[in-house]
């Protein structure tokens, strides 16, 4: 149940966060950040490529704590609109995995 409702997360918070900030533009604004899933290609690089038990964050290149702060810098500095929605959607998408990391955890 947990790696549906994670899935399920990566789509909902985007579209609350488009609607709420972004409402003139949201369904371009909530494009722009769901694209950013395609940081999860760095999953191709390990073995398996899907463990539903793995923790991503500072496993995966692009998850990485280097990668994550380049990140929160993008969303900080950013003053291009859909440059700061990229960043947005990354910063996210990381938040999403680390309360992933965590449920794992409890488990």
């Amino acid at each position: 149940m947990r790696p549906l409702i994670h899935m399920v997360l990566h789509f909902v918070v985007p579209a609350l966060v488009a609607r709420t900030w972004y409402v003139e533009r949201w369904q371009w604004a909530f494009l722009i950040m769901v694209g950013t899933m395609v940081v999860d290609i760095d999953h191709l690089l390990a073995d398996p490529i899907y463990d539903p038990d793995r923790c991503g964050i500072g496993f995966h290149p692009l998850h990485s704590y280097p990668a994550i702060a380049v990140y929160l810098l993008l969303l900080v500095i950013s003053r291009v609109t859909w440059l700061r929605l990229i960043a947005l959607g990354l910063v996210i998408h990381m938040l999403l995995d680390g309360v992933d990391c965590l449920w794992i955890r409890l488990e």
